[in-house]
């Protein structure tokens, strides 16, 4: 248990530095309203954790600590959004139609009132 929090851990560093640099580097280099960084952050941060789900899957010996360093650490670090369409991803896989709908709803709906009540909370 140990060994996995600090494999977590350690990805978890690294993705959020990365992120940090990668949204300095954008609001830097390309002007716009969009928030291009993230937007870009997310989709990678999908990509990749479909992409080392996809390789742990096809693995005959996972190896929990490569997986936790990689997916819940990294990933996770790097962008929460990519633990969400994961998640998602395995509603529907479980045929679970209704509960994708009621998550991806309800977290985007939620999560846009929670952000909306805590700016106004510390006005």
């Amino acid at each position: 248990m140990i060994k996995a929090l600090l494999m977590v851990g350690l990805g978890g560093g690294a993705g959020s530095m990365l992120r940090y640099l990668i949204q300095k580097w954008t609001q830097n280099t390309i002007v716009t309203s969009f928030p291009v960084g993230t937007f870009a952050i997310n989709i990678v941060g999908c990509f990749l954790v479909g992409l080392f789900w996809g390789w742990f899957a096809r693995s005959m010996h996972w190896n929990e600590e490569l997986k936790s360093l990689l997916i819940t650490g990294f990933c996770g670090g790097f962008t929460t959004f990519s633990a969400f369409t994961l998640e998602s991803m395995g509603l529907l896989k479980e045929d679970k139609t209704n509960l994708f709908l009621i998550y991806i709803g309800g977290s985007l709906i939620a999560g846009l009132l929670a952000t909306y009540t805590g700016l106004r909370l510390a006005k």
